[in-house]
């Protein structure tokens, strides 16, 4: 193997332990999912990533999410988990029962939160893309996590009510909002997220919703190292084999 750094782009995985994993729902169904770990050391800390919408194309392999996997293992010592959601299809598989509009899948995400418990895995962060950031919103007090990071959220299954339960809570929740967002853009996010005060919202310049491009995926997992594990930034544009 050459020493020689490589390019990091779009398709480049950097190493890590992979285990494909299933979940087991309080409703009796299996969900299949991925765990990446660091290669050679125990994370500091873990992402439960919740896929975009089911309906709309949205899945574990989700490029933000899958793209975290492959590299923030390696370049920032984090765990990160990913699962499909009850009858979502990917590549490892289709995890059983049918879409539940965001309703059902509650038991989803403590299926995920059971299995970062049983694993020992540290100090979880849900991180949840357009219909994920509703369930993390919905369903994320009800669990030992360490912070919540939305990406995109759309705000359309997730109340002003479910928004307000967050007050007074003294985790962190970070809603990344896209400029040229599809559903919900910084001005109205700003006037949304305003019953929460303590909620921090980043506004993306020249950012949109599905996050295409190297650019905008760098800035992404940028924004969710600095509040994961800050002292792995900057998150380097190349790989050297020697630091894996």
């Amino acid at each position: 193997m050459t020493n020689e750094p490589i390019e990091i782009r779009s398709g480049t995985v950097l190493p890590a332990r992979r285990e494909d994993i299933e979940l087991r729902t309080e409703d009796g169904l299996t969900l299949v999912g991925e765990l990446a770990l660091p290669a050679d050391r125990d994370p500091v800390a873990t992402l439960v990533t919740l896929h975009p919408l089911p309906t709309a194309g949205g899945f574990m392999d989700s490029h933000v999410l899958r793209k975290a996997a492959a590299r923030l293992p390696a370049q920032a010592d984090l765990a990160v988990l990913r699962f499909n959601t009850r009858g979502t299809e990917s590549p490892r598989g289709t995890s059983e029962g049918r879409f539940g509009d965001g309703v059902t899948e509650r038991a989803d995400v403590a299926a995920a939160m059971d299995f970062v418990l049983q694993r020992g895995l540290p100090n979880p962060w849900l991180v949840g893309w357009s219909f994920g950031t509703e369930l993390a919103l919905k369903y994320g007090r009800d669990h030992p996590v360490h912070g919540v990071i939305l990406l995109s959220p759309p705000l359309h299954r997730a109340t002003e009510q479910d928004l307000r339960e967050w007050a007074g809570d003294v985790r962190p929740v970070v809603a990344l909002i896209p400029e040229f967002d599809d559903f919900l853009r910084p001005e109205e996010a700003e006037r949304r997220f305003a019953v929460v005060p303590d909620i921090e919202v980043v506004h993306v310049e020249g950012g949109k919703h599905l996050w295409v491009g190297e650019k905008q995926t760098h800035r992404v997992l940028t924004e969710i190292v600095s509040r994961v594990n800050p002292a792995a930034l900057p998150l380097e544009a190349t790989w050297s084999p020697s630091e894996g």
